[in-house]
C-alpha cells in the first residue's frame, strides 16, 4: 500500500471537522482566483488545441458525480476529433490489468498537442468552471465514467458520497501507476477522513505531482 498513511494526524478531523459550505466557499473563491491568474495560459491552450486540427477546444463528458447524479465534466480536448467511437480499436493496450479503468500510456488517439497536455495535467483545467458550478470540489475522488460506477462494489460507491475533485489523495499517490484497489482505498480514506487540513496537504502536494508528471499520461 502506499504510504499516505505515514499523515495520519489528518485521520483526526473526521468527515464533520468542516461544514460543507465552508468547504463550498473554499472551492468557488480558489477557483475563481485560479481561473483569473491562469486566463492567459487557458487561451494559449485553447489556441494551441485549434490550430492543432481545428477541432473543438473543449471536451464535454458525461460522469457520475455526488451521490449518483449525472454531471458533464470539462477538459481541453486531447484526443482527435471521434476517439471516443474509436475505442473498440486501442482496447487491447489497456495497461492497468484490473478494475474498470482504461489506461493507455501511448494512446494513438491522443494528439500531439494533447501528450503535452495530459503530461502536464494542463487539460484539467476547464474543470475550475465545473468547481465554480458546483457540480466538482478542487479536491476529492475524480469523477467516473458511467460505466466503471455501474461495475462499482458497494464499498466503492461510497467514493460517491463526496462531490469529485480536481485532484485527490489518488492523483498525489502515484495517479495512472496505482492499482486499481490501491486508488479506491486512497479515495475512501478521504471519504472517511475530509478536513480542512488534509484539503490542504492534497493541495500543496498536487503542486509537485504535476510539476514532476508522477504518472500521468
Amino acid at each position: 500500500m502506499t504510504e499516505v498513511y505515514a499523515d495520519r494526524r489528518f485521520a483526526r478531523e473526521g468527515p464533520v471537522a468542516r461544514p460543507a459550505s465552508a468547504k463550498r466557499a473554499v472551492d468557488v473563491t480558489l477557483a475563481l482566483l485560479l481561473l483569473v491568474v491562469l486566463s492567459p495560459v487557458m487561451l494559449l491552450i485553447a489556441v494551441l488545441v485549434k490550430a492543432g486540427d481545428g477541432g473543438p477546444v473543449l471536451f464535454h463528458q458525461i460522469r457520475v458525480g455526488r451521490h449518483g447524479a449525472a454531471i458533464t465534466v470539462l477538459k481541453f480536448r486531447t484526443m482527435r476529433v471521434g476517439a471516443e467511437n474509436a475505442l473498440g480499436a486501442v482496447r487491447h493496450l489497456d495497461e492497468t490489468g484490473d478494475g474498470p479503468l482504461f489506461k493507455v500510456r501511448d494512446d494513438p488517439r491522443v494528439t500531439r498537442v494533447g501528450r503535452l497536455l495530459r503530461r502536464t495535467s494542463l487539460d484539467e483545467l476547464p474543470q475550475l468552471f465545473n468547481v465554480v458550478a458546483g457540480s466538482m470540489s478542487l479536491v476529492g475522488p475524480r469523477p467516473a465514467l458511467v460505466h466503471e460506477v455501474a461495475s462499482y462494489s458497494e464499498q466503492e460507491r461510497r467514493r460517491l458520497l463526496v462531490r469529485p475533485g480536481i485532484t485527490g489523495l489518488w492523483q498525489v499517490n502515484g495517479r495512472s501507476t496505482l492499482a486499481w484497489d490501491d486508488g479506491v482505498e486512497l479515495d475512501l480514506h478521504y471519504v472517511e477522513h475530509r478536513s480542512m487540513r488534509l484539503d490542504l496537504w492534497i493541495l500543496l502536494r498536487t503542486i509537485p505531482a504535476v510539476l514532476l508528471a508522477r504518472g500521468a499520461y
